[in-house]
Formats: C-alpha cells, structure tokens, sequence
C-alpha cells in the first residue's frame, strides 16, 4: 500500500497579465500591431501652418481610445511636416505654406487624418489671406489703397472636430496680425499695435504625463503663441524674431512684417495593452520542482513558517512573521529538479515562549522561520529571534524587548511588552515582513505583512501575531498578511487565533500560565516564468 504524498503542490497554471506599451512617432513609419492586441488609444497632430503676418494656425488633432486594429497588419504611419514660414521678405500669404497631413493608417479620419493647419495672412493684394487648415491662420492686416482697405483682414477657418478659427487682423492704422487658430480654442484678435495671441493647444495623458499640443502661432506684432507648441509673433519689424512651432507638437509658426516663422510638425502616438502568459507553480507544502525544457530562470515567493504566540503568568508576546523574500530572474537549470522545502508554523505553548516557525527553501533561497512570543519564566520573556521577532512577555510586572529578525532583511522585530502595576499588562506584537510589533503600550498589535501577486492576485503574507493581555488591558490584534489575535482580560474575554494557513502569520500570545497559545500558519512557496 502506497502512503499519502508529503506535499501539496497547487499544479502549474497559466496566468495571462497586461503591460502597456506607448509609442511615439516622431516621423513617418510603420507599426505592426502585436499578436493579442486588438484595440489602441491614439493621438495624431498634423504639421502647424507656417506664419506670415498672422499666426500659422495648429496642426489638426485628433483622439481617442479603444480604436480596433487587426493583430499582425502593419499599418503606415504619416507624420506631417510643419509649413514654411514666410522668411524671404515676400508679401503675399502664397509664399508661405500649410501644415502637411498626418495619418494613421486609414483608422482616423479615413485617407485625410488629421488636417494641417493653415498658414498665417500676409500684408497686401487680394493673394494675402489666410489659410483655412486644421486650425486657421491668423488674419493679415488690410492696406489701405485708393482711400480703403482692399484687403480682408479675417482669418481663416479650422475644421470642424480637429481645430479652430484663427484671429481677425486689424484693419490699418494702428495694425497687427490676428493669432493663428489652436486645436481647443480660436485665435485672439488683434489689438492697436499688436497682434493677437494663438489659439491654445489641448493637454493629453496618452504618454503618461500631461503634455499640450496643437497651439496657434502668435500674430505679428507681438503676438504670443498658444500652449502647445504655438511659435511667438516677432515684436517688431525684426526679421529674426520670429519664433517656429516647436518640433512634434504641431505649433504653428509666429507671425512677423515679412519673416513669418515656420510651423512644428506633427506627431502620431498610441497607446495599447499587450497580453503576457505567466506559468505559476504554488506550493503549500514541500515537495519538488522540475525546471521545464527552456525555462533558464524563474520569479520566486518564499515565505517560512510563523512564530507561535507566547504564554506566560503575566502574558505572552505575539508570534513573529516567517520570513519574506522575493525576488525575480533567479537562475535555474532547465530540466533540473529542485527540492521544495515549506516551513511549519511554530506550535501553541502554555506558559512558555512560543515556539519557533520553521525554515522554506528553494534552491539557494531560504526564509527563516519567525520567532516565537515570549512567555514563561524569566529566561524565556523575550521574544524569540527569527524571520521576525516575536513580541516580548510581561512577568511578574516586569517589561520585556522583542526578538531580533535574523538574518537581516527577511522582516522586522517585535515589540516590547508592557508592565504598568495591575491595570495595564500587554505582550508585545510580533514583527511582520513591513512593521515592527507595536509595544505592549499601544495594544501590542502585530506587524503589518507585504503583498505579492505572483499567485496571480494580490495577497498579503507575513503578518505579526497580536501580544495578550492581562486583567482589563486590551490584546493585540495579528497585522495583515495572517497574522493571528491574542487574547486579552486573563483568559476571560475575547478570542486568540493562529497563524493563517500558507501564509507565514505569527500566532496570537496568551494570559495565564494555563492558556494554550496560538500557533503560527504554515509557509508557502510560489514560483512564476
């Protein structure tokens, strides 16, 4: 007759997780969408327009999220280039030039995309208005010819759903450009002497951060450009001031008399989830792992038994926590087999120190048993070292320290216990894998665990067990991550529990030199590649 396994072994399974990928396309490209991925959130700007004497209105902008792609179809990519101020000193608003399109693929806006913005008004003859484009171009000033002004001085339209108008320029004397149109809001108008400032940009988190795009350019003279990119007007008759939509925001270019400022380019951006297969192998007993073909290195939870409680004739400290380790890319040699060790916790005593949780291993990863909770007589109030330290006892209305961790970064130490005459009498906490047990002074509570989602959800492990209490004095409670309460009021009230099961919490101390302590929850083992 075979006997029963001697552990217990969860099977391997398969866990399928996300990681974002963010990509940006500062000029034209391709992208191929990965196997899984099926939808993307995106951002495309059009180049800005190039300046004149108005303001170069912003390149088009368009967003959105969850857009259906087809896994494995590589798409184009088109980035579109900023417009050509106008620089030379020409007159006329033709000598300057709109914003390109950018595109991605034929998903937004079909084979247009997102539109560049139109170019800024110039200064004479019926030639000089300003472009209409993703957003519009800020307006020229008029010129006054056989007693009138000839020329219009408006701006020009955005499109509808990517951008706005530009600003009016003003009629002479006293003249200025209008401000280029932005992707959230027109171009001012201009001002006696002054030109008007660019339309502003729209903020976006798609990179993670917020950044703004799309700004119209700032209307000759003076104008200042819109957030997101928007080019500043030149303040005089200066030909260098102006200033160019920055690069990748699709700003459109400053304004300028005659040395209009060239727009930025585009930019596409998307964003998307990629799905991961993670296998996971859970231990909640010992037992052994055989490294699979191909596998060279694995991500590993250890977590040793916990401390049991401690008992005594004043009362007993909490159980330490087993100790925490985790860590990832642990080398390991496929086909190998690797004994699986996973750690008891500490058994209940009646006025003693707890005993102490036992070790879990992996290969080279070993995670020391907690400590158990001080109790009994003088040689025994301390609480035990470990993982983490067991919380001390108070005998004979004497205070105790906690246990050590040891070896060091496995979890913390326990807390002290209290001795305040016959009113106030509490154990220490037991130390978790993130906290150190509270002093007897403040219930004696045990330290808090540390989560970890290698299981496949986010657990916690490692908790310290709560320090009792005698007469009135309140017992501690376990910290998070299994660990278990101790028991207060001499045995009369309330209830001590153990350790939580595979999850290395320290046991519950107890009053009294009759009481059983609480024991501390067996380790666990989880290993994912």
């Amino acid at each position: 007759m075979f006997g029963a396994p001697n552990f217990f072994f969860s099977g391997a399974k398969k866990l399928t997780t996300y990681y974002r990928v963010i990509q940006q396309f500062n000029s034209t490209s391709s992208w191929k969408a990965p196997t899984g991925v099926t939808s993307i959130d995106y951002l495309v700007v059009a180049g800005g327009g190039g300046g004149s004497f108005g303001g170069g209105g912003a390149g088009g902008l368009l967003q959105g999220t969850s857009l259906s792609v087809t896994a494995g179809t590589t798409y184009t990519i088109t980035v579109g280039a900023g417009g050509v101020g106008r620089g030379t000193g020409g007159l006329n608003a033709s000598t300057v030039t709109q914003g390109s399109n950018s595109l991605l693929g034929t998903l937004v806006n079909g084979s247009t995309g997102a539109i560049g913005g139109g170019y800024g008004g110039g200064a004479t003859s019926n030639t000089g208005a300003a472009g209409t484009g993703g957003s519009g171009g800020g307006g020229p000033h008029g010129i006054l010819s056989g007693g009138g002004p000839v020329t219009p001085a408006n701006g020009a339209a955005g499109t509808s759903g990517q951008g706005y108008g530009g600003g009016d320029g003003r009629e002479p004397n006293n003249y200025g450009g209008g401000g280029g149109g932005g992707s959230s809001s027109v171009g001012g108008d201009a001002g006696a002497s002054v030109g008007g400032n660019g339309g502003s940009g729209t903020a976006s988190i798609i990179t993670g951060t917020s950044i703004t795009f799309a700004g119209g350019g700032g209307g000759g003279y003076g104008g200042t450009g819109g957030t997101g990119g928007g080019g500043n007007a030149a303040p005089n008759d200066t030909s260098s001031a102006s200033v160019a939509g920055t690069p990748n925001t699709g700003g459109g270019g400053g304004g300028g008399n005659g040395y209009g400022a060239s727009g930025g380019s585009g930019v596409v951006i998307i964003s998307y989830l990629v799905p991961s297969t993670t296998t996971v192998s859970v231990f909640t007993g010992s037992g052994s792992w055989t490294a699979p073909s191909g596998v060279t290195s694995v991500n590993y939870l250890v977590v040793g038994g916990g401390g049991a409680g401690g008992g005594g004739q004043g009362t007993g400290g909490g159980g330490g926590a087993g100790g925490f380790k985790t860590g990832t890319a642990l080398s390991v040699t496929s086909g190998t087999t690797y004994a699986i060790t996973v750690g008891g916790g500490g058994t209940g005593v009646a006025n003693n120190i707890g005993t102490a949780g036992s070790d879990s291993v992996f290969s080279s990863i070993t995670s020391t048993g907690g400590g158990g909770g001080g109790g009994g007589g003088s040689s025994t109030t301390t609480g035990g070292n470990g993982g983490s330290g067991g919380g001390g006892a108070e005998v004979a209305v004497t205070s105790y320290p906690g246990g050590t961790a040891t070896p060091s970064g496995q979890g913390n130490n326990g807390g002290a216990s209290l001795a305040n005459g016959t009113t106030q009498i509490r154990g220490g906490g037991g130390g978790g894998a993130s906290a150190v047990g509270a002093t007897g002074t403040v219930s004696g509570n045990g330290g808090a665990g540390t989560a970890n989602s290698y299981s496949g959800s986010s657990v916690t492990y490692s908790g310290g067990g709560g320090g009792g209490a005698y007469y009135s004095g309140t017992a501690g409670t376990g910290g998070s991550g299994g660990g278990g309460n101790g028991l207060g009021g001499g045995g009369a009230t309330g209830t001590n529990t153990a350790g939580s099961a595979n999850t290395g919490g320290g046991g519950g101390g107890v009053p009294g030199s009759t009481v059983t302590s609480s024991s501390g929850g067996s380790g666990i083992v989880i290993l994912s590649w």
